[in-house]
């Protein structure tokens, strides 16, 4: 089986709802993203998403001028090959964005997945039918718009809920509060400020989420200050999570994991290299006892991938997706389905939802 024919799209979505303010730095998404197709000369086909940035015509250019090339005439089932050939290729003058790799890896395990007729969480080697689901905040506006949003998710039968806070110290402490106060003792809460803070006010947010019994702490520094991460993860009860945007999974993040830089580390199938990367720095968090929790890849036909590959890792709790929902609930057919708080598993082959093409034809405005 080799690849004969890859097509690249770069989409756009025609009705984006994103406003300004629920992004930092006050830019919204416009939500452009890739759209990949491998054809192979037995006469399978799979597709699938690929993040694209802020701009969907330059991530397509970096897909069509170094990956199309590089995975054209290969076999999709030397996934292990393609991914250290690769590895040599990009330290040679490529130095491609850390999302870029992942969809064609993604790709080559549903071609893999769909030629043994399997879906792909048992291709991988299913661990469970079903993943407990938890929402994640974009920016919000004050205390009450995120207690208002965490108590509507845990009536809609979520299993936890996430701040990404606005980055200011005291209004970040006050939503946390409220947060906790709206939705009582007994739900879980977790705080991803995505590194505003230095380490001091890193180290007293830190004591407050001690305070209010929150269940992890995720990003308080950037992900590559070792030390202070290492330091404050030392010091602090409440686990620290990160290395979600830490390029050249796993071995860049068997650092952190050996010399416990943070209690949990991070992988997806977008921003890690594809779901080879993910299982890689799972199965290597697992040996050291270590949670490796899957980061949302934001639309959901990659979170529906991000979905298999938690089914097929232990040591993982959840099944993260962002809200509000809807906002990013396009792209496949149907919906992934949720029963008691759990997002179920499909049983067809490959990824087992079909991608919504309408969808996708509306929002294409450049095929590579």
């Amino acid at each position: 089986m080799l690849i004969k024919n890859i097509e690249i799209r770069a989409c756009k979505h025609t009705q984006p709802v994103m406003k300004n303010s629920e992004m930092r730095d006050g830019k919204k998404s416009d939500l452009e993203f890739l759209v990949i197709t491998f054809e192979t000369d037995e006469g399978l086909s799979a597709s699938t998403f690929g993040f694209a940035g802020r701009g969907a015509a330059m991530a397509g250019e970096i897909a069509n001028t170094i990956f199309k090339p590089f995975f054209l005439g290969r076999n999709p089932l030397y996934r292990e090959k393609h991914w250290h050939d690769y590895r040599m290729a990009d330290r040679w003058w490529n130095h491609a964005p850390i999302y870029s790799y992942g969809p064609f890896d993604i790709n080559c395990w549903l071609l893999s997945s769909l030629k043994a007729n399997q879906p792909l969480y048992k291709y991988i080697g299913a661990f469970r039918d079903s993943v407990p689901i938890y929402g994640s905040s974009l920016v919000l506006d004050s205390p009450e718009a995120y207690a208002k949003e965490a108590l509507e998710y845990k009536d809609r039968g979520f299993n936890a809920y996430k701040l990404h806070p606005q980055g200011q110290y005291d209004l970040d402490v006050e939503c946390h509060r409220a947060v906790r106060k709206e939705v009582g003792d007994n739900f879980k809460l977790m705080s991803d400020p995505v590194a505003p803070y230095n380490f001091e006010q890193a180290l007293r947010f830190g004591r407050e989420l001690e305070k209010l019994n929150f269940y992890w702490y995720e990003e308080p520094l950037f992900d590559e200050n070792f030390h202070n991460l290492r330091e404050l993860t030392r010091i602090l009860d409440i686990p620290v999570i990160g290395t979600e945007v830490i390029s050249k999974h796993p071995y860049s993040v068997a650092e952190c994991i050996s010399t416990r830089v943070v209690d949990m580390v991070r992988a997806d199938v977008s921003w890690s290299g594809g779901i080879t990367a993910v299982i890689k720095t799972a199965h290597l968090a697992e040996s050291f006892g270590v949670q490796c929790e899957i980061h949302t890849a934001i639309y959901h036909p990659l979170e529906l991938v991000n979905l298999h590959c938690c089914a097929a890792i232990k040591n993982s709790e959840f099944f993260e997706v962002l809200v509000p929902y809807e906002y990013f609930n396009f792209g496949l057919k149907d919906p992934i389905k949720i029963i008691d708080g759990k997002a179920q598993l499909p049983k067809g082959p490959g990824l087992g939802i079909d991608l919504d093409w309408d969808f996708i034809d509306n929002s294409t405005f450049k095929k590579f």
